[in-house]
C-alpha cells in the first residue's frame, strides 16, 4: 500500500498557484499535514482524493495514477472534505443508509457498519433525529462516520476536529490512532495538538510549497538547542514579539513567561527548555518566510 505525490502542481485561475512541485512517498500510518491557512492543504487533499486534477504532475495509489485510473483508488477512499454537507430532512441513520447504498456496500453490511459507527461517534442515541437539528459538531461527527463507511485503505480528513468540544476532539485523535495501523491516514490541520500524540509523520506546507517531510522525531531535533523560556514584563511584550520567534506566553505573578525559538539566548535569565512539536512547526513556518524576505533569523 503506498501512496506517491510526483511533482504535483495546481494552478488556479488568474495564475495563482495552489501548489508547487510537491513530492512525497506516504506508507501506512498517520500522516499530519500542518500548515497555515492558505497553505494548499485543502488543494492537496481533493486532488488526492480525485475530486480535482493537478495542472502538473501525477499522484500514483499502488503505482497507478489515480486521474487516469481513478476507481481503484475510489473504491478504498474515506474522504472528509473541510465544507461537509448533509441533507437536513433526513436522520443520521437514512443519511449513513443513503452513503453506504451509493458505496455499494449491501443492505445487511450497511445496517452493521453504520451501527457500530454511531456509537463510535456517540450518536447512536440520536441516530432517529433529523440531521438539521444537529449541531455543527455533531454533523462534523456525522461526517466522520461516513469516511468510515467502507472501512478504507485511504483516509483523508480536512481539519476533522472543527466545530468539536476538547473530550470529542481527543475521542477523535484516539480513533484515527486506532484505525492507522494497516492503511494511510492524512490528517489536515493548522491545529498542531490534533496531530502531535498521533502522527507518525508530518508534513508542512506553506505558499503551496512543501517545506518539511519528516517524523516528529526528527522534527523536534532541528529546534533542539532553540527553545527558551523567559520571563518579562508585560510592557516588555509588544518590543519581544516584533524580534523573537514566540511560540507561547503565559502571565503569572512574577511575569509573563514566554516561550521563544531563537539561535542565541533572548536574555540574560532566559533558560533552555525542551522543543515541542509546535516549536518545531513554528519554526520551520517562520524560517520558510524570513527566506522569502531576504533576512536571516
Amino acid at each position: 500500500m503506498k501512496l506517491v505525490i510526483e511533482g504535483v502542481s495546481k494552478q488556479y485561475a488568474g495564475g495563482l498557484w495552489g501548489l508547487r512541485d510537491l513530492r512525497m512517498e506516504i506508507g501506512p500510518g498517520v500522516v499530519g499535514l500542518l500548515g497555515p491557512n492558505g497553505a494548499g492543504k485543502s488543494t492537496l487533499m481533493r486532488i488526492l482524493a480525485t475530486v480535482t486534477r493537478p495542472s502538473e504532475g501525477r499522484v500514483l495509489w499502488n503505482d497507478a495514477d489515480i486521474a487516469r485510473t481513478p476507481d481503484p483508488l475510489r473504491s478504498v477512499l474515506g474522504y472528509l472534505p473541510q465544507d461537509f454537507g448533509v441533507y437536513p430532512h433526513l436522520t443520521a441513520r437514512e443519511f449513513l443508509e443513503y452513503l453506504a447504498a451509493a458505496k455499494g456496500l449491501d443492505a445487511a453490511s450497511a445496517r452493521r457498519r453504520i451501527d457500530e459507527l454511531l456509537g463510535v461517534v456517540n450518536l447512536s442515541e440520536v441516530r432517529e433525529r433529523a440531521l438539521g437539528g444537529f449541531s455543527g459538531g455533531m454533523k462534523q461527527r456525522v461526517g466522520i462516520a461516513q469516511a468510515l463507511l467502507n472501512d478504507p485503505q485511504l483516509l483523508i480528513v480536512d481539519e476533522p476536529t472543527a466545530g468539536l468540544d476538547p473530550e470529542e476532539r481527543v475521542r477523535f485523535r484516539n480513533l484515527l490512532s486506532e484505525l492507522s495501523g494497516e492503511r494511510i491516514v492524512i490528517l489536515s490541520t493548522h491545529i498542531v495538538s490534533d496531530v502531535e500524540a498521533i502522527a507518525t509523520d508530518i508534513a508542512i506546507l506553506s505558499g503551496g510549497r512543501l517545506l518539511a517531510h519528516a517524523a516528529p522525531e526528527e522534527l523536534l531535533r532541528t529546534v533542539e538547542g532553540r527553545v527558551w523560556e523567559w520571563v518579562i514584563s508585560s510592557a516588555e511584550l509588544p518590543a519581544a514579539r516584533q524580534q523573537f520567534q514566540i511560540s507561547g506566553s503565559v502571565r503569572r505573578g512574577d511575569g509573563v513567561h514566554v516561550r521563544v525559538v531563537a539561535a542565541q539566548r533572548p536574555g540574560p535569565h532566559a533558560v533552555a527548555v525542551a522543543p515541542s512539536l509546535e516549536d518545531a512547526y513554528l519554526n520551520c513556518i517562520s524560517m520558510q518566510r524570513a527566506s522569502a524576505a531576504g533576512v536571516e533569523r
